[in-house]
């Protein structure tokens, strides 16, 4: 059968392909011009008929006026589908059908001089409109058809066509808009300029026709920012160029103290400060927190900023009103290369006048690279946080340790016990912080290196050392402590023995009162109860004989476990544990950890790891589910 198409299945075609063709139009305006009037409905109703006719025509230039070409600045999600749609189908749209044309419809309506003088809810004229659209045609109708006072006529945020023709980048419209007087510095509500506004879109064209109109240059816009501002911190080096050529200052300083220069360290834009810095910017100048240049290179982490400035004389001692250096804050970012050229630079002095060192900021990052630069530096791993530094957080917490723990970074905290430091500094205990975790390997680490495992809250302290309380659901961390020298023997005192326990009131306006609760009174709560037989058989493998009091008995009798303790407690110990007993007594806590100290025992290695309690480190054995 051949194949053809009638008239009928022609025109049908067209039909529908111009629907598509002006479906995509719409969707590309919507996403193309964002500075765009949105509707008001609610005011439509009191505009005159002649305004809504004169917007009706300039609003259908929106759509016809697109081609191909000009789109791809708009739109690149539809671009590819719409070029294919005008190419294949557009030129026998027009030819079918033709485009209305609004101009005609337009000049039809210029004579209504006051229409043209109406502003809707959002306060645009149809001058503004026609700004926004791409037929420069429409726009110079409107504005011969407005009163010379509405040129300069603002929107609710403060634009004037030709802002908002800047704003879209309709060069043509800025053009005729800046010939025919209209002022290239008239700020909107934010104070942001046209010449500011074309930095920010990255118009170089625009940024170049107003300049040349007279845009000042200097202006100062928003938080007294200036477009050198602007476009140094986007890191538009022809954009700065063009500024400088243009006589802008090289050094204004913002509201809150910042130069352009300042502004392009924090970018890292190294080509645009040698521009600055060539044309007389002053590399010393501070913030109003008194930030240096040289910190806020530091902070954008690009190394060749940072020898820049050092190149020209920037001090890398000078700090910010919180004490801060340079090398804090590249520490702190994770900037290596940076932190290299800022640690010979840096004296200890300024450090310790900080209160706080570039360890504390890297481990505080978890940026175990960093961190291992610094020891080899030499810095001090166990340097203690000023107390001003301290009152800040909550915990008191002081050393760097207790930063890499609260992180959980175990590279960082492998670093820092490697180098000596100590885990025993802060008030609360690093391994507390371990324990809360339930990180394995974090609480190994810290007990291979002397964390005590006797340590003791300073709120609400119990009767025997609070690691234990972190414990009571999970052996492999309760036998950790355990292997590790914990002072079991404290968990079995109670004054009342064999006698009831009598109930106690404690004075006081809060119930939360601190006093010296004895083991028996928590591990027979009763949500822990099920617990007691679990927790105190394991105990029974690191004491001698020990009592318990009637209390905990009563708990312990209903356990599954009762008989096996029961059998323990009413039999003598074996010769063997009590030797391992004595023998760990009389050498410490501390000594039984030392590798060093162990291999100068003239003891075979099964019997050294009798005295370590081996057949109960789960965690060497490789078990990771400690859970009852």
């Amino acid at each position: 059968m051949d194949n053809y198409d009638s008239d009928e299945d022609t025109d049908t075609d067209f039909d529908t392909q111009l629907v598509i063709h002006q479906s995509l139009l719409r969707d590309i305006y919507k996403l193309g011009a964002t500075e765009h009037a949105p509707d008001d409905n609610s005011f439509h109703s009191f505009l005159s008929a002649d305004y809504k006719k004169i917007l009706k025509a300039i609003e259908a230039v929106k759509y016809s006026s697109y081609s191909p070409y000009n789109l791809c600045c708009i739109s690149s999600k539809v671009m590819l589908s719409f070029c294919c749609l005008c190419t294949n189908f557009g030129g026998r749209i027009q030819q079918q059908y033709g485009l209305p044309c609004e101009e005609e419809a337009l000049s039809h309506l210029t004579t209504c001089h006051s229409a043209f003088d109406e502003a809707d809810g959002i306060g645009w004229i149809p001058l503004h409109k026609a700004a926004v659209q791409l037929n420069k045609n429409i726009l110079e109708m409107t504005l011969r058809a407005s009163k010379p006072s509405m040129w300069e006529q603002t929107t609710h945020n403060g634009e004037t066509p030709l802002f908002l023709a800047v704003s879209n980048c309709l060069l043509e419209n800025a053009s005729f808009l800046l010939l025919n007087g209209c002022n290239p510095n008239a700020k909107n509500v934010e104070g942001n300029s046209p010449l500011l506004t074309a930095v920010l879109r990255d118009s170089y064209d625009m940024a170049a026709l107003l300049i040349s109109r007279g845009a000042d240059v200097n202006l100062r816009c928003a938080n007294e920012r200036t477009a050198l501002h602007e476009a140094a911190k986007l890191g538009r080096q022809d954009m700065v160029k063009l500024m400088l050529l243009s006589g802008a200052q090289p050094d204004p300083q913002s509201s809150y103290g910042f130069t352009p220069l300042a502004l392009a360290a924090q970018g890292g834009h190294t080509e645009i400060m040698e521009l600055l810095l060539q044309k007389g910017a002053n590399a010393h100048v501070q913030a109003s927190d008194a930030s240096s240049i040289l910190l806020e290179a530091a902070r954008g982490g690009n190394p060749d900023s940072v020898t820049l400035l050092l190149e020209y004389g920037a001090d890398a001692n000078i700090p910010k009103n919180s004490g801060h250096l340079p090398i804090h804050v590249a520490a702190d970012r994770g900037h290596l290369l940076a932190l290299k050229m800022l640690v010979p630079v840096t004296d200890i002095a300024a450090i310790k006048q900080s209160g706080i060192s570039p360890v504390h900021c890297a481990a505080a990052g978890a940026h175990s690279q960093c961190l291992e630069l610094l020891i080899q530096a030499g810095f001090d791993v166990n340097f203690m946080l000023d107390q001003r530094i301290r009152k800040h957080y909550d915990d008191q917490r002081k050393s760097a340790l207790y930063f890499a723990v609260s992180n959980g970074d175990l590279s960082s905290v492998k670093l820092l016990l490697s180098a000596g430091a100590l885990p025993n500094q802060d008030p609360v205990n690093c391994l507390q912080i371990a324990l809360r975790m339930g990180n394995y390997e974090l609480i190994n680490l810290l007990l291979r290196h002397g964390a005590n495992v006797n340590y003791f809250c300073r709120v609400n302290p119990l009767h025997f050392p609070s690691a234990l309380q972190y414990t009571l659901k999970d052996e492999v961390m309760l036998r950790m402590l355990l292997n590790y020298g914990y002072d079991t023997e404290r968990c079995f005192d109670c004054p009342h023995g064999d006698k009831v326990h009598r109930s106690h009131t404690f004075e006081g306006w809060t119930p939360t009162v601190i006093k010296d609760t004895m083991f028996c009174e928590v591990i027979t709560l009763s949500w822990l109860q099920h617990l007691s037989g679990k927790v105190v058989r394991v105990m029974l493998d690191y004491v001698d004989q020990v009592q318990i009091c009637s209390k905990l008995k009563d708990v312990l009798q209903k356990q599954r476990l009762w008989s096996e303790i029961h059998f323990i407690m009413t039999n003598p110990r074996s010769l063997k544990h009590l030797c391992r007993l004595k023998i760990r007594k009389c050498m410490g806590r501390l000594h039984l950890r030392c590798p060093v100290f162990m291999s100068f025992l003239p003891l075979p290695n099964r019997l050294k790891a009798y005295i370590l309690y081996k057949e109960y480190d789960l965690y060497g054995q490789g078990t990771f589910t400690g859970t009852w």
